[in-house]
């Protein structure tokens, strides 16, 4: 959790981030999560009744806090994509709860961010189609099933295929790696893939999953990027997105290297990359 404190401290001290650049999200409300989860699951969440079972699976205690935060995270989101449809590109400094199901919470993900952010957008007349990119080192098991039966929406998934979760969903497409990927491996895959994305879908807003628990050494992660190949992966992304004009709405997503410098240093790294690419 503290990493959510330093990194955007850290863009500040370096002046990647002007204060004004750096804003405080307004929380969802529950009617933007019930358009994705059930009001059986919401309640129980509010009102602190989630089945141990649940907590569980989620991973996190709960607390009034702990919920406080899952809506401004969803309030994050969706304020970073009416200001990358807006100006272009732009980054929740959270976010990428790609492990919350309709009806539960798992892998510390409360609620889906990208999945009510792109469903609250749509309601609102702001875009129909989404590319969401996910790259973290996990596959994205909840938003894969949460938009199965969409046809406005793509899922695109790299992951570690023998890390968690154990039983994969069926993304739009999904790519599963071996333990130990490297740069070069990795790259050429996520290089390639990304053009033919155009071809397979035609999207208003891309939705990326930064995840940086792709590192070597992660301690929930079974890849093998250095910095730099995380760095070229960001570059690849925002490339795409802006060469193709489509706004392009950057969530943190993982990272759980025992080094927490390290974890700041990438995640900041990816804003940077970001902000290089309007």
């Amino acid at each position: 959790m503290e990493k959510y404190q330093l990194v955007p401290e850290r863009l500040i001290a370096e002046g990647v981030l002007r204060d004004d650049e750096l804003l405080e999200p307004e929380a969802a409300s529950v009617n933007d999560v019930l358009r994705v989860h059930t009001p059986e699951y919401v309640q129980a969440l509010l009102k602190g009744t989630l089945e141990r079972k649940a907590l569980l699976r989620l991973g996190l205690p709960w607390s009034e806090d702990l919920v406080r935060r899952a809506f401004a995270v969803l309030g994050g989101t969706y304020g970073a994509a009416r200001a990358a449809l807006a100006e272009g590109v732009a980054a929740n400094l959270a976010g990428g709860t790609h492990h919350a199901f309709a009806d539960h919470g798992e892998g510390y993900c409360i609620f889906n961010d990208h999945v009510i952010t792109l469903r609250r957008l749509r309601a609102e007349g702001y875009a129909r189609r989404f590319l969401i990119v996910d790259l973290d080192v996990h596959q994205g098991n909840g938003t894969a099933v949460l938009c199965r039966d969409d046809e406005e929406t793509f899922t695109f998934s790299v992951h570690s295929e023998s890390n968690y979760p154990a039983r994969k969903e069926r993304s739009s497409w999904d790519i599963g790696l071996a333990d130990g990927t490297t740069d070069e491996q990795y790259l050429e895959v996520v290089i390639e893939a990304l053009p033919q994305l155009l071809k397979k879908f035609n999207p208003e807003v891309i939705l990326y999953q930064a995840g940086v628990d792709v590192l070597a050494g992660d301690r929930f992660g079974k890849l093998a990027l250095t910095m730099a190949g995380v760095a070229e992966r960001d570059r690849a992304v925002c490339v795409f997105a802006r060469r193709a004009g489509i706004p392009l709405v950057v969530t943190l997503g993982g990272g759980y290297a025992r080094d927490i410098t390290q974890i700041v240093e990438a995640h900041c790294q990816t804003v940077k990359i970001a902000k290089q690419h309007p």
